[in-house]
C-alpha cells in the first residue's frame, strides 16, 4: 500500500470521529494472538487501530456509584462508543478490501470465550503494539494524554503498512490507585510482562462476577469502571477544550 493510500486510511479514521489512529506490527505477539483467536486471527500480520476518547463528564459519574450514573455511563461510554468504533472498523475494512487486501474488523466489544472471558482478539494488544499507550496495573491501555479513558477497535489486515510505533514503556511508577479502588481486589499490582499470563495481574473472573451482581441489582446498568475513573493519567486538569487527535504518523 503506497503512502497516499495510507493517508486515506488515516484521514478516513479521523473524519469518522476517532481521536487515535495507529498501525501495529503483530508479529512479536503472534503466538499470543494465535492462543486467543486461533489461526484465522493469527494469519494477519498487522492491525489498524482506532480509538475514541471517552467523555470526562460521563466517566466522572462513576465516582458517585449510583444507578443513574451507571446507566448514563453504560449508554454513552459503552453502547454509543462501541457502535461508533464498529462503524469506523467496517469503513476501514471496506477500504482495504476494495484495494485487494485482506481485512478483518474485530468487534469493539464482543466476548467470544466465556471460559477465558475475552474476545477473539485483544483490542488493548493492538493499541499497545501500535505505540498508543502502555498496559497499566489495571490491565487497561493507559495513554499519556487521556489515561485509560479511551475505547479501542482493531482491523486486522495483510496490507503492507508501516507500524506507527512500538510498545510504550509503563509510566505508572509507584501509583496503585486502580489496585486500591477495586471493590473485588481483582488486581495484583504487577506491571504487564508479555511472558506472564493475565492471571498474574488480573482476576477477570472476580471482575465478571461483580459485573453480574451489579446487573442483578441495577438491571442493565451493570458497570463498575472505577479503575478507569481513578487513574491519575486520565484525571489531569486543564484538558477541557484542549484535546487534539492523536493520529500517529
Amino acid at each position: 500500500m503506497t503512502a497516499p493510500h495510507y493517508q486515506v486510511l488515516r484521514n478516513l479514521t479521523a473524519s469518522l470521529g476517532a481521536d487515535y489512529y495507529g498501525v501495529a506490527d503483530l508479529s512479536p505477539a503472534r503466538e499470543f494472538v494465535r492462543k486467543q483467536g486461533g489461526d484465522r486471527v493469527a494469519q494477519y500480520p498487522r492491525a489498524i487501530v482506532a480509538g475514541i476518547r471517552l467523555q470526562d463528564s460521563v466517566v466522572d459519574l462513576l465516582s458517585e456509584k449510583d444507578k443513574a450514573g451507571a446507566i448514563l455511563y453504560r449508554h454513552t461510554s459503552y453502547d454509543v462508543v462501541n457502535s461508533a468504533l464498529d462503524q469506523i472498523a467496517l469503513r476501514i475494512a471496506n477500504t482495504l478490501q476494495r484495494e485487494g487486501f485482506l481485512a478483518f474488523p474485530v468487534p469493539a466489544s464482543k466476548r467470544t470465550d466465556d471460559e477465558h472471558i475475552c474476545g477473539i482478539f485483544s483490542q488493548k494488544l493492538g493499541a499497545h503494539m501500535a505505540g498508543l499507550g502502555w498496559i497499566g496495573k489495571s490491565c487497561l491501555v493507559v495513554t499519556p494524554d487521556h489515561g485509560p479513558r479511551v475505547r479501542w477497535v482493531n482491523v486486522l489486515t495483510d496490507a503492507p503498512l508501516e507500524p506507527t510505533g512500538s510498545p510504550m514503556a509503563p509510566r505508572c511508577g509507584d501509583c496503585t490507585a486502580c489496585v486500591d479502588i477495586c471493590p473485588e481486589h481483582a488486581f495484583t499490582g504487577r506491571m504487564f510482562a508479555p511472558d506472564e499470563p493475565r492471571e498474574a495481574r488480573f482476576d477477570a473472573a472476580a471482575c465478571d462476577r461483580y459485573y453480574k451482581r451489579l446487573e442483578r441489582e441495577r438491571g442493565a446498568a451493570g458497570v463498575c469502571g472505577l479503575c478507569l475513573y481513578v487513574c491519575p493519567h486520565g484525571r489531569k486538569k486543564g484538558k477541557i477544550g484542549t484535546a487534539k487527535p492523536v493520529l500517529k504518523n
